[in-house]
């Protein structure tokens, strides 16, 4: 794996023109609570609603014109699903994508809108895996992975290249971890740049492979998760974990009730709204799961897209009076 900064910042120079440089936030109520202080990347209001956009892009844009004419393809859950048929949208080529049948409904329909060409298949990474290669084998697409794709874990990276130029010192960086895309990137990027950093991956524990896997000896697939944090139901990639066992200080995993919570809380204080995945970060925060007294903590809220046509999970967790 060649993955590594100067991979980062060309992915970072390629893609300028197709992402939203996303702002940091800060809160005194969260610092108070925590005794440091917090930022939040907020890549909730990156393009698609995700920070997949990056990855997607830098894999689309990399493509020899030969390549794009066969078009590309992927299984998703949802927000690479979206970020991968914005970017063929963009480049003008196809794109054929895989979700489960499950997948929330702001997602298919962001697939929609960009023009993707969906398959449904059974809410399992093996028929996702197996549905897929049927239609690469189809189309003669190339293959966009959504997190075992180095082009997709560089573009990936470069929202901590953002954080760290906004906030250059920072003592962590958290971030979710489903495939590990988003970890492998940050984790490069972040170990290059500030070698002092740690970075700290953040999971369901309903859905605990990438924990289990970097505290282990041998990778463990996820066949059951049990999470609202549909973004993180996916076990974690081999070479992601190879990249995590290197560059990552801790894999840590939080509650159901305080992912609830977390999202209810930043909807309050900072006022963005963010999906179950993209609050993980922050319940290890509020489950004290991450070391935050007198320290300067990174979270990278990772995506946006909240099914509104589902009761809201805080305001399940907190009925009207």
């Amino acid at each position: 794996m060649s993955l590594d900064l100067a991979a980062i910042r060309a992915a970072h120079d390629r893609i300028r023109p197709h992402i939203t440089r996303t702002p940091v936030l800060a809160n005194a109520r969260l610092d108070a609570a925590c005794g440091g202080k917090i930022f939040f990347k907020c890549d909730n209001l990156q393009k698609a609603g995700a920070f997949k956009a990056r990855g997607a892009a830098n894999a689309v844009f990399s493509l020899s014109e030969a390549e794009a004419l066969r078009g590309v393809a992927t299984h998703s859950s949802g927000n690479h699903a979206a970020a991968l048929a914005r970017a063929a949208k963009l480049r003008g080529i196809p794109a054929h994508i895989v979700m489960p049948r499950n997948a929330a409904r702001p997602k298919v329909r962001m697939v929609e809108a960009y023009g993707g060409r969906l398959t449904f298949c059974e809410p399992t990474q093996e028929a996702r895996e197996r549905t897929c290669a049927a239609l690469l084998a189809e189309t003669g697409a190339n293959l966009v992975h959504p997190f075992e794709d180095e082009r997709v874990m560089a573009g990936q990276g470069t929202a901590a290249l953002e954080f760290l130029e906004d906030v250059p010192d920072l003592d962590a960086v958290l971030c979710p971890v489903g495939g590990g895309g988003l970890l492998a990137g940050t984790a490069v990027a972040v170990r290059s740049l500030r070698p002092a950093a740690q970075v700290i991956g953040t999971e369901p524990a309903g859905a605990d492979d990438a924990a289990r896997s970097f505290h282990g000896t041998a990778r463990v697939l996820m066949t059951d998760p049990r999470t609202i944090a549909d973004g993180l139901r996916t076990t974690i990639g081999e070479p992601n974990l190879a990249l995590a066992r290197r560059h990552v200080h801790d894999i840590v995993t939080v509650s159901e009730a305080a992912i609830i919570a977390a999202m209810h809380l930043l909807f309050e204080t900072l006022k963005v709204v963010v999906e179950p995945s993209a609050a993980v970060p922050y319940a290890a925060v509020m489950e004290g799961r991450v070391a935050t007294a007198g320290r300067r903590i990174g979270i990278i809220l990772s995506g946006g897209n909240v099914d509104l046509d589902l009761p809201l999970p805080w305001a399940r967790a907190h009925p009207p009076s």
